[in-house]
């Protein structure tokens, strides 16, 4: 329940959120159990059930993806968000020694996983794919994430606000470089593996 609090109060009250986070002290098994996997699903099954049902238009034609094509491919999308949380957070881990502070996996996934909650419960766009509606929110939402992330680092990590906007800083472009790294992946997927079959 309090991690259900928590993720609440990074939405609405930031420093408050992180406050208690950095207060409860979360283990690497619950932070994964109760926030990263079942937050992460919300995106996933949430643009299954847009892509293959409601579908999208350019004109006056909706566009749908086969159920069969659509499922391994939303199945990799949720595992790369968990991956990807455990990659960034295994990083915030590695630089903590830079930054004056001996940061364990668990600080590193939590501070990466409670700053995507934006980006896990805007997946409920996915509901309705509307082009021009996910591109705007998905700008607002990935500036929030980033808000986030250079407000949380003080907290988690327990260094300075000097310290930790270079620490974020750095945690942000080891960020951009992994989601460059993942549009490569995707491309290669498509190309060896599931690729997208529509449905008119």
């Amino acid at each position: 329940m309090q991690t259900v609090i928590n993720g609440l109060l990074i939405l609405f009250a930031p420093r408050r959120g992180w406050a208690a986070i950095a207060a409860d002290s979360p283990s690497l098994f619950k932070v994964l159990l109760l926030h990263t996997i079942p937050f992460a699903l919300i995106p996933a099954l949430c643009w299954y059930y847009g892509v293959t049902v409601q579908g999208w238009s350019f004109s006056s034609e909706v566009i749908r993806l086969t159920p069969e094509s659509a499922l391994p491919m939303c199945v990799l999308f949720y595992l790369a968000m968990v991956a990807g949380v455990l990659f960034l957070g295994a990083m915030v881990s590695w630089m903590s020694d830079t930054y004056g502070e001996i940061g364990s996996l668990s600080s590193g996934v939590t501070l990466i996983s409670y700053t995507a909650s934006p980006f896990f419960l805007a997946g409920l766009l996915g509901l309705y794919p509307l082009l021009w509606l996910d591109v705007g929110l998905g700008v607002l939402v990935a500036c929030y994430c980033i808000y986030l992330l250079y407000l949380g680092v003080p907290y988690i990590m327990k260094v300075s606000s000097e310290r930790g906007f270079l620490y974020a800083s750095a945690v942000f472009a080891v960020a951009l470089v992994a989601f460059v790294g993942l549009l490569t992946a995707t491309v290669l997927v498509w190309d060896f593996g599931p690729a997208p079959e529509y449905t008119y």
